[in-house]
């Protein structure tokens, strides 16, 4: 009865059962929530908090990506958002010294807001430069809300990383080495009723010893 109820109220996340007795090596690989300083956009590597991360931002329209913030709501926090990109976006982060190993019972949790139809998916760059798209996605939400996407239960597509648009679905990529890891909504911003918002982000793997 307790699953039941769980998998009823499971809308924003998708869960993958760990067999008992099966160990976990996901471990946090990385967090960004961006420092507290001034809005900007497009938001650049002094807005990244992680000293061991890279930022890249990709597609026509990456000079727009914002890193926003409204000092006079009580507790807003600092965010990527894409309102004012006029086309397809994508930002990725990379660890300067290690691969993602993102397969077994890794995960990444965001906490996000989007208005609008967007859905914010994660994507990934591969050790042999392609690109993928994750079918599950963060959907329009009232306020903040935070989702974990379980890797073993998502299909990907390829990833035109140029136009930020989606191609074939792509069958056991190899998740191994992992070198970006980001996220888009796939579309072009609308303003305040049609964007996409993100916080932090959390990815849970372990480091590449291949």
């Amino acid at each position: 009865m307790k699953l039941l109820k769980y998998l009823l109220s499971a809308t924003l996340s998708v869960a993958v059962f760990i067999p008992s007795g099966a160990q976990s090596k996901s471990k946090l690989f990385f967090r960004e929530d961006w420092k507290e300083i001034e809005a900007a956009m497009p938001v650049t590597q002094e807005h990244v908090v992680n000293p061991d991360l890279a930022l890249s931002l990709y597609g026509p329209a990456s000079n727009s990506i914002k890193k926003s913030n409204h000092p006079p709501i009580p507790n807003d926090p600092y965010y990527i958002w894409s309102g004012e990109c006029k086309g397809n976006w994508a930002l990725t982060l990379k660890h300067r010294r290690q691969k993602a190993d993102l397969t077994g019972d890794a995960k990444i949790r965001i906490r996000s807001r989007q208005s609008g139809f967007r859905e914010l998916r994660m994507i990934l760059k591969l050790e042999d430069g392609s690109w993928l798209v994750s079918d599950q996605s963060a959907g329009f939400t009232e306020d903040w809300t935070e989702v974990e996407f379980r890797i073993a239960g998502i299909r990907w597509r390829r990833l035109n990383i140029e136009t930020i648009i989606e191609g074939a679905w792509v069958q056991n990529p190899d998740l191994r080495k992992v070198e970006e890891i980001g996220f888009t909504d796939l579309m072009a911003g609308g303003g305040t009723p049609a964007s996409t918002r993100l916080d932090w982000i959390e990815v849970f793997g372990a480091v590449s010893k291949l």
